[in-house]
């Protein structure tokens, strides 16, 4: 069940990838925790799939709210996706309602998710012996990562001292 679990997600994963050139055949290992083999699956990253965010849409909500972020790019040529915007706050208190000017009362503060991607490594050669132009292979391993997905207001934790 737990094998059958992994695969939904990582398909839906796939699903959200940005597009590519042409359809790519990756194989896919996913790991298990409790026991150190592992199993194959064939993924087919479909180009036709659009990304499901697209950044001007992002900015014009952060730029909206109450605690506004900008996007910085987070790249890494051994994940998929490569590239993910990661949002930071543009200030450290809130915006006032009244005259736009920031509201030290509040505190902005990011707003953490967990997505999955996919990493990206060399697989090992069973025999070592020579070969002219051998393709590269490589195998994918299924991970999680913490992003930024945006800022809201929150007021401040205040610890009184005894």
């Amino acid at each position: 069940m737990l094998l059958v679990t992994r695969v939904f997600l990582l398909l839906s994963f796939a699903s959200v990838l940005p597009a590519a050139s042409k359809k790519r055949l990756v194989s896919v290992q996913l790991g298990k925790e409790l026991r150190p083999r592992r199993q194959t699956v064939k993924l087919t990253l479909n180009p036709s799939v659009n990304s499901y965010l697209s950044f001007r849409s992002a900015s014009n909500i952060g730029n909206l709210s109450l605690s506004p972020w900008t996007y910085i790019d987070s790249f890494n040529p051994f994940r998929l996706p490569e590239k993910i915007l990661q949002a930071n706050c543009s200030t450290t208190g809130c915006l006032n309602l009244q005259d736009g000017g920031e509201d030290a009362t509040l505190e902005a503060k990011p707003i953490k998710y967990q997505v999955l991607v996919l990493y990206r490594t060399r697989k090992e050669r069973k025999n070592k012996k020579p070969v002219k132009k051998a393709k590269k292979k490589y195998v994918f391993m299924l991970g999680t990562e913490e992003i930024t997905v945006g800022c809201t207001c929150v007021r401040p934790s205040v610890i009184p001292q005894q």
